[in-house]
């Protein structure tokens, strides 16, 4: 059992900051994704996102004091990497820019139950059954969460955040693959990433390009902040504070990432959830945290390689 010791509490009260902070970040990047793509294409603004993260991560490899050695493999599955992260992104953004920002928060924490799902690896086992009446009940929360005034289809942009909430599970359960047994530089990965998301959107954008340059202060704060904060920081924080707590503690404290969501949305965003969609937000905490600890649990019961 881990013992903590006084002197070690002020890195633990640190590190959960840190945590929320992240978490924080997060869910207020729909809101802020959803105001800036009411101005401009949400092609231009991957394409802004992606280019001030990869400016931003070039600086930071620049000033490194030891240069480290880029490896092969760190290029290639940051390539890999780059292409399924900006999946998500488009999807999540198309879809954030037809739904509100707390649905959007709400929905995509969906990926805390589907990576399992996805990330099949050797040795895993079957998860229990508790697990998949948690993911039920996420998926009766979606229902609520999407029926608004009534029950109905399923509007477009909650439908583009579902599909990036499965996209996004893949992408997380791919990072697990290509990084195991590889020790690989967080920082490159993350470079390449922005580097191939850059690239991917360069094409679409062209042409909005000059509306780009002459937006508004308003809406280059929020491309900064998104680039920055949502991007650069929140991937860099998390891998630092990881490695200096439980992957149990930092999950429970990075999965309050939909509360955020929601409060923004509301507080900030002027948004409003009905009687059912207040429902099926709080079934999708319950659910996603429920499962959370099942596959935690799980995982942990299974015997240790040797």
């Amino acid at each position: 059992m881990l013992v903590v010791q006084r002197g070690d509490m002020p890195v633990a009260r640190r590190t959960d900051a840190v945590l929320f902070l992240i978490a924080l970040v997060w869910g207020s990047s729909y809101l802020a994704a959803k105001t800036a793509t009411e101005t401009l294409p949400v092609t231009t603004v991957l394409f802004a996102r992606y280019a001030i993260s990869a400016l931003a991560c070039g600086a930071l490899v620049a000033s490194r004091r030891r240069a480290r050695r880029w490896t092969r493999a760190e290029v290639r599955a940051g390539a890999v990497l780059g292409v399924t992260q900006a999946a998500v992104l488009v999807l999540e953004t198309y879809g954030v820019a037809h739904t509100s920002a707390a649905n959007a928060g709400l929905i995509i924490s969906l990926t805390i139950v589907l990576t399992p799902l996805l990330d099949r690896t050797a040795g895993s086992g079957r998860l229990p059954g508790r697990f998949f009446g948690a993911a039920g009940l996420c998926v009766l929360a979606v229902g609520l969460l999407t029926a608004g005034t009534g029950f109905h289809a399923l509007r477009l942009g909650d439908a583009l955040v579902l599909a990036a909430a499965l996209v996004r599970a893949g992408h997380v359960a791919l990072v697990g693959r290509l990084t195991a047994h590889r020790p690989m530089d967080p920082l490159h990965l993350t470079t390449v990433q922005t580097v191939v998301g850059s690239a991917l959107f360069l094409a679409p954008a062209l042409t909005d390009l000059p509306a780009l340059a002459h937006s508004s202060a308003a809406t280059w704060s929020q491309l900064v902040y998104l680039a920055l904060f949502c991007s650069v920081f929140a991937f860099l924080a998390q891998t630092w504070a990881v490695q200096r707590t439980s992957a149990s503690r930092a999950s429970l404290l990075l999965g309050t990432e939909p509360i955020w969501a929601v409060a923004i949305g509301i507080s900030l965003g002027g948004e409003r959830l009905t009687v059912w969609a207040s429902v099926g937000a709080v079934l999708m905490i319950v659910g996603t945290y429920w499962g959370q600890a099942v596959e935690r649990a799980h995982r942990t019961a299974l015997p240790q390689p040797v």
